[in-house]
């Protein structure tokens, strides 16, 4: 019986061994010469249409105000070329499934501007040198990260599970707050506001004076608060939620005005419905991803070229939402593509588990680890979903955080645009470490209107 269980033991160490094992030190060393901090390759490609990385965007940016709107800094820039339905095939081989569904779709409306890379990714030396700390440190526990702090968690990734965890615990700064719209975009071409509200977000995984010992008391490594100021039937609405390393632990508030009390939601999780888009996208659609590994297993495919937005200071500069959304999808004019090397990650329905897109597939930017583009086919095998994020500079963090992000159902023709800051006076301002007790549901029912 002992010599069973010693065997069982042994099987299973060597099953989930290599996804639990944190690279050896001398591999780790590359992060300081062939590899650029986070782990990107810092050579360009053959070619030269991809630069080598040499240290990001810092200096300011002409148009910059502090705590208000961003510039751009590549606003004199022109686009290479132009992808349309008309020369998709020419440049296929760089592109998603899903963008090459919607240059089909809508052939008249729809193209991808491409415009010179620039490898603007940054972020502090302190966030470098957690990094590589973490390649040493950090393991994945089944799907759960473990020993992982201040820094991206696995910056020499070997399986698809630790792209998507580099993902997720990007760096996006501490502490920042941010006003955004959001819109449905109905089959008929209207774009509906479902959201009008103020956030304050906090990464407590990047307390810089904290430690894997000081996070792992809670692992709450993203909290959020966001109450609507309209559209009116929305008004003073409010929902707050705290992501945890392990996902079942993460949990979700809403204060709903006609009952003017707070309810923890019973699973915000997955495939549910987000009260934060007004229940148009789901909670793991957020952001290209963001949810529980366990309902998929994760394959990494490998490395290629592609075509992704990127370095969108361009978006932000109309001062009107209108400006940014066209009739069935964002507004292509302002919308700024690069070609960047992008790690591909495979996610497939695990066994005994349910979902309403029991496949998908991710787009994983090399320097940032944002997944910037993403597909999600339905059970009948149908290309369902397309999901995108664009990044923009921001040297006052430094770093490249994402800001706008939507989807479009390509079966439905409906589609959502999130986080839009056109018609603001602030976009991203960074903000002090806010208490804890701002993200919890006594400080939510405070903010309610009732």
């Amino acid at each position: 019986m002992t010599l069973t269980r010693i065997t069982l033991a042994a099987c299973i160490a060597m099953a989930f061994g290599p996804a639990l094992a944190a690279v050896p030190a001398d591999e780790a060393a590359k992060l300081k010469t062939e590899l650029t901090p986070f782990g990107a390759e810092k050579a360009g490609n053959k070619d030269g249409s991809i630069p080598a990385w040499s240290g990001g965007h810092t200096t300011p940016i002409a148009g910059d105000k502090p705590g208000g709107r961003r510039g751009d800094p590549f606003k004199d820039e022109k686009p290479l070329f132009s992808i349309t339905a008309k020369n998709v095939e020419q440049y296929a081989a760089k592109l998603t499934e899903g963008q090459k569904a919607m240059l089909k779709k809508y052939p008249d409306s729809y193209r991808i501007d491409v415009y010179k890379t620039h490898r603007t990714a940054a972020a502090p030396q302190w966030v470098y040198d957690n990094t590589l700390k973490n390649a040493t440190r950090a393991k994945l526990a089944g799907d759960v990260v473990d020993g992982a702090y201040g820094g991206i968690p696995f910056p020499i990734p070997k399986t698809g599970a630790e792209v998507i965890w580099n993902h997720m615990l990007r760096w996006r700064g501490a502490s920042w707050e941010f006003n955004i719209s959001q819109y449905q975009l109905t089959a008929d071409g209207k774009a509906v506001l479902t959201t009008d509200g103020r956030a304050e977000q906090q990464m407590p995984y990047y307390f810089q004076d904290g430690s894997p010992e000081s996070f792992a008391k809670s692992n709450d490594f993203w909290l959020i608060r966001l109450v609507n100021a309209g559209p009116p039937i929305r008004a003073g609405e409010a929902i707050l939620g705290r992501e945890n390393i392990d996902g079942s632990k993460s949990q979700g508030w809403v204060y709903l005005t006609g009952q003017r009390r707070v309810r923890k939601l019973p699973n915000p999780c997955c495939d549910t419905p987000t009260p934060a888009a007004a229940g148009v996208m789901s909670f793991d659609e957020i952001e290209v991803w963001t949810g529980r590994l366990d309902r998929f297993d994760w394959k990494l495919v490998g490395k290629q070229e592609m075509f992704i937005p990127y370095n969108a200071n361009r978006f932000l500069q109309p001062k009107t939402d209108a400006e940014v959304i066209a009739k069935n999808h964002f507004n292509p004019e302002h919308m700024r593509w690069e070609l960047h090397r992008v790690w591909v990650v495979e996610a497939t329905l695990r066994q005994g588990q349910r979902h309403q897109a029991p496949k998908s597939r991710y787009y994983c930017d090399e320097d940032t680890w944002i997944c910037v583009l993403g597909d999600r086919w339905d059970a009948q095998g149908q290309l369902w979903k397309t999901l995108w994020a664009q990044t923009f500079v921001a040297p006052d963090l430094p770093g490249n955080p994402i800001g706008s992000f939507g989807f479009n159902d390509l079966i439905s023709g409906q589609g959502f645009i999130g986080n839009l800051y056109n018609a603001k006076a602030a976009q991203y301002p960074l903000k002090p470490r806010f208490p804890d007790s701002v993200f919890s549901p006594d400080a939510l029912a405070g903010e309610g209107v009732r």
